[in-house]
């Protein structure tokens, strides 16, 4: 379901994976984040904040068009948005198929350049695709160029009132990252306010690199 007409995305676009701060730890040491695919093939992740079923869904039927053979569970996934419908649905805890009973105020927000991450995987050799709506919908359109780009709807990805139906699927567009993701291309770290910033410094107290901590209350619900 790709957008009627094309939008202007940023000059430096950013892109935004959301975890739990206690896996800050363990990403650091690793090195990296890892798709789900790969977290339950070595096994690890601590605190699982995503929809079993969605998850299953991404990882058995839904493809990745523009790299044949690939799931979308084979991608470490981002948003061009912080404050995401997924983050709101942690903070309301009442949806189907969601486990996580902990809110939004232990989420963070990892933040990544968009240009910088695609020189990088360009340079690896590292598969990498963009989807204009929710990856996770059987309807999805991806793209591996960023001459794309103003496919996605950047108007809808800007505006933080989703309940209209055009602008809840153009802001659910993803980045997808094929397997793992390089930890030092983490650029900041947005939380909600100043004790979990205190919490995430701590966990991060061992880390060969640490990003830029923020405190971003604007980015939560």
């Amino acid at each position: 379901m790709a957008t009627s007409k094309a939008t202007v995305p940023p000059e430096s676009p950013k892109i935004y994976h959301v975890t739990h701060l206690d896996n800050l730890g363990s990403l650091s040491s690793c090195g990296c984040l890892y798709s789900d695919s790969q977290m339950v093939r070595r096994g690890v992740g601590k605190t699982v904040i995503g929809m079993s079923e969605i998850k299953r869904r991404r990882l058995e039927e839904l493809d990745v068009s523009c790299h044949p053979g690939t799931k979308v569970g084979e991608y470490v996934p981002f948003y061009f948005c912080p404050r995401s419908i997924m983050l709101y649905l942690l903070y309301r805890a009442n949806a189907p198929g969601l486990a996580y009973a902990g809110r939004q105020r232990p989420i963070v927000h990892l933040e990544s350049d968009l240009n910088e991450t695609v020189e990088w995987a360009e340079r690896a050799g590292r598969r990498w695709a963009f989807s204009t709506s929710n990856a996770g919908a059987y309807y999805a359109e991806f793209h591996k160029s960023l001459k794309k780009l103003p496919l996605i709807d950047w108007d809808a990805v800007r505006n933080n009132d989703f309940s209209v139906p055009k602008i809840k699927e153009g802001k659910q567009a993803e980045f997808l990252v094929y397997e793992t993701f390089p930890w030092q291309l983490i650029r900041r770290i947005g939380v909600i306010g100043a004790g979990e910033a205190a919490q995430v410094q701590m966990n991060l107290a061992r880390a060969a690199h640490t990003p830029q901590i923020t405190v971003e209350p604007e980015w939560y619900f």
